[in-house]
């Protein structure tokens, strides 16, 4: 008997820590593509690749699980530059990809219209 309560607590563990993971995925696949798109380049490959794990404490001492991810894109089609992000507890911790870029205002010379 308890075998088997063992078992079932181990389990529902197993499905904890894989529904958090596809949560997690889903996130950061949402946050590269919005970064990619409000920066202008190509989110290449549409997805997301988990990167690794790591067992970290949060801002109130609680354990859990920086989930790591990267991404790639593209400036021009012909270029690959690799993003990275970390996700803990449903929340972005870390962010490096590509940057909103301020549009360049030149102004109209009157001489050359």
């Amino acid at each position: 008997m308890l075998q088997i309560i063992l078992l079932m607590i181990a389990g529902a563990g197993l499905v904890s820590f894989w529904n958090g993971n596809r949560a997690a995925a889903e996130y950061a696949y949402t946050l590269g593509r919005r970064a990619c798109s409000a920066a202008g380049v190509q989110f290449l490959d549409d997805s997301v690749h988990a990167n690794g794990y790591a067992l970290r404490r949060d801002d109130r001492g609680r354990l859990g699980f920086d989930r790591k991810f990267r991404f790639e894109f593209s400036s021009n089609g012909a270029d690959r530059h690799a993003g990275a992000l970390i996700v803990r507890d449903g929340k972005l911790v870390f962010f490096q990809g590509p940057e909103r870029v301020a549009p360049v205002v030149v102004p109209l010379r009157r001489d050359s219209i």
